[in-house]
């Protein structure tokens, strides 16, 4: 264990000074600074990092070097970061809190959220597009993938689903999943993609990625749903009984905490399983089983 804590705390902290690095201030844009402060204090304000660290985790577990995949690690924690911002928002889930400190509207006012979200939807793919470290079929690859990710057919779909199921009595478990895969399995499945891609690996490889991706994702919100009605504010650091005030159906909702859970763990054990084309690494094996046991 101590090897593990070891490499993702090098994994944290190279993730921090790259997204210091990726969006710092600069003299040509002094006028931006309020814009830049809200992206950063957002981007800066914590979370378990878990996207970036799987970029490098299966960029390492194919012999690649970690180093080389700061550009989509970083990006895919600004894509995710966007995302909470605009979570955050009155039209949204209108939650005043995040990570534990004012959500950024509360923070820096409504306006300059939603710019500092949209901001942060498009540097990655700057980002990207402008690494040395990749080669020109790597940045194509990994800007289609991501870009497919995030938008109609990804999260922000899934952000719909989620949205208009609010309005259903109807909502059952085929609806959950796919609402899940598409909100967050997509962003962990293409954090997976792209450390393949970085690593030079085969379609195969990275199919194998997604799919690993796609049922760490499952679990991930499953997850969650039981912290919300588990959990405390202050151990998550943002307000939890969130899914039943605004009238969400989620795997508590439909089974209880006893039941959601059996099927967490199931599912993450076909994650598990998802890793034998890995030679089970023993990195990601022990991130999945932490996830699973995750208290935040």
């Amino acid at each position: 264990m101590s090897d593990f804590n070891e490499k993702f705390g090098e994994y944290i902290k190279f993730t921090e000074d790259n997204l210091r690095r990726y969006n710092a201030h600069s003299d040509t844009m002094k006028a931006q600074k309020n814009l830049i402060d809200a992206m950063n204090y957002s981007l800066e304000a914590g979370g378990k990092r878990i996207r970036p660290v799987l970029v490098y985790a299966f960029c390492s577990a194919l012999g690649g070097d970690y180093r080389k995949a700061c550009a989509p690690a970083a990006a895919i924690e600004m894509i995710h970061t966007f995302s909470l911002i605009h979570d955050d928002l009155p039209a949204m889930d209108n939650d005043d809190f995040r990570r534990g400190k004012p959500s950024c509207h509360k923070a820096f006012g409504e306006a300059m959220a939603i710019l500092a979200g949209d901001a942060l939807s498009v540097l990655p793919f700057e980002i990207i597009a402008n690494a040395d470290e990749l080669s020109s079929e790597q940045k194509v690859k990994m800007i289609s993938c991501l870009a497919k990710a995030v938008g109609r057919e990804g999260m922000i779909g899934g952000q719909v689903i989620d949205m208009e199921n609010e309005e259903r009595s109807d909502v059952d478990e085929a609806n959950l999943r796919n609402m899940y895969r598409h909100k967050t399995g997509q962003l962990i499945a293409v954090s997976c993609m792209m450390g393949c891609i970085c690593a030079g690996a085969d379609d195969e490889k990275i199919r194998a990625a997604a799919d690993y991706g796609f049922k760490l994702g499952l679990a991930f919100q499953i997850i969650d749903d039981i912290l919300d009605v588990t959990s405390t504010t202050e151990e998550l650091g943002k307000p939890v009984g969130s899914d039943e005030e605004e009238n969400k159906t989620t795997f508590v909702t439909l089974y209880g905490v006893e039941k959601a859970q059996e099927i967490a763990n199931a599912v993450t054990d076909e994650a598990l399983s998802c890793l034998k084309v890995f030679g089970n690494d023993g990195f990601l094996t022990e991130l999945t089983e932490m996830l699973l046991k995750r208290k935040n």
